[in-house]
């Protein structure tokens, strides 16, 4: 295994870390943010590109404004889907302006947002840092690189396995900083408890399939899963191997009853307020 520094952190019902694997640098920036009055949480994943310390300065820029968002308290007054495609459109901005201040450096990144917040998930994404939702070790779904060979595999050129070894998987359609607002894609699910998101960059899921992804989401150590998912693709992309970066956030049965509590809260309060022209007594 190469000899490889990985910074990991745990959080509430999941894990956080990143590794440089082969790269000089590290381009990968992630964001895990909490309420505990609430337990919603943002995770958000950035692979930033460019030379010359763009990509550094790109991925640092989408996390920057991810957090200045979540303290500002946007999330709590806008719809979750609306919440994160303003934090993407804020961040390309943010690029832009990155750039237009350092001559010769065009800052472009990846982002993969998600919104833990009552009984919802929301997730955004632009480029191919991606979003894996699991039930046990089961994958309900991912979302879909914004790539060339992506577009191969919708075609039936490419099995979507080999997307990682495949000439064109670097070939990125959509993307942060460009000359062009992004077009964001975007998804919804109800929560259920026991289900895993797994949030990842490139150089993840070149190197770990889907089945790997799914048993290490399962077990119940999360902590342990992030240090030896990271391990792996670090040790199997070998000396020339990208920045590896890994979320994991679990619904655990706690997150689950506290926002069933928070919904029947709210329904209650509804029927106390007194309609138009009533007055409350």
């Amino acid at each position: 295994m190469m000899d490889q520094q990985i910074e990991s952190h745990a959080l509430p019902s999941g894990a956080a870390g990143r590794a440089r694997g082969g790269r000089p640098t590290q381009q990968d920036e992630l964001v895990c943010l909490h309420d505990p009055a609430t337990g919603a949480r943002l995770l958000v994943l950035a692979d930033g590109m460019g030379g010359d310390g763009a990509g550094e300065l790109a991925a640092a820029g989408v996390v920057q404004v991810a957090r200045r968002m979540w303290e500002q308290g946007q999330w709590r007054d806008q719809p979750g889907s609306l919440f994160l495609e303003s934090l993407c459109q804020a961040a390309h901005l943010e690029l832009r302006r990155r750039g237009e201040q350092l001559a010769g450096v065009e800052p472009h990144s990846t982002v993969v947002a998600l919104l833990l917040r009552g009984r919802q998930a929301c997730w955004a994404h632009v480029g191919d840092s991606r979003l894996y939702r699991f039930q046990g070790s089961r994958c309900l779904g991912r979302t879909e690189d914004h790539s060339v060979a992506q577009l191969k595999v919708a075609r039936g050129e490419l099995q979507a396995e080999a997307m990682g070894e495949d000439i064109d998987q670097h070939m990125l359609l959509r993307g942060l900083g460009g000359p062009q607002p992004p077009l964001v894609e975007h998804g919804l699910a109800m929560l259920r408890p026991g289900q895993t998101f797994v949030l990842c960059s490139d150089g993840v899921w070149e190197r770990l399939s889907t089945a790997e992804l799914g048993r290490l989401a399962r077990r119940r150590n999360l902590h342990r899963s992030l240090c030896e998912g990271l391990s792996q693709a670090v040790e199997r992309g070998g000396a020339d191997g990208d920045n590896v970066s890994l979320i994991f956030a679990r619904i655990g049965w706690v997150d689950w009853w506290r926002s069933r509590g928070q919904r029947l809260r709210a329904l209650v309060a509804d029927e106390d307020t007194p309609a138009p022209g009533e007055a409350a007594i």
